[in-house]
């Protein structure tokens, strides 16, 4: 899959997600919320961080990537 994220938001779904991890470990929640909801949607971003790629922004058609702008030819 083509890369969708610019650094930054790499960076803000790395430490998202590690944030939502360690959430899932001490929340003082039922162990099904903690697994699926926390957990499972800070390996989403961990994954997301990761690759480079997100689905729902490939899905919805942007990107955050910078874009490069090309010179004519002289």
């Amino acid at each position: 899959m083509k890369q969708n994220t610019a650094t930054w938001d790499r960076i803000f779904r790395a430490v998202a997600g590690i944030g939502m991890i360690v959430g899932a470990v001490v929340a003082p929640l039922p162990w099904l919320v903690r697994a699926l909801g926390l957990g499972g949607g800070g390996a989403y971003l961990l994954a997301t961080a990761l690759a480079g790629s997100c689905l729902g922004y490939k899905m919805m058609g942007i990107s955050t990537c910078p874009t490069t702008t090309r010179r004519p030819a002289s």
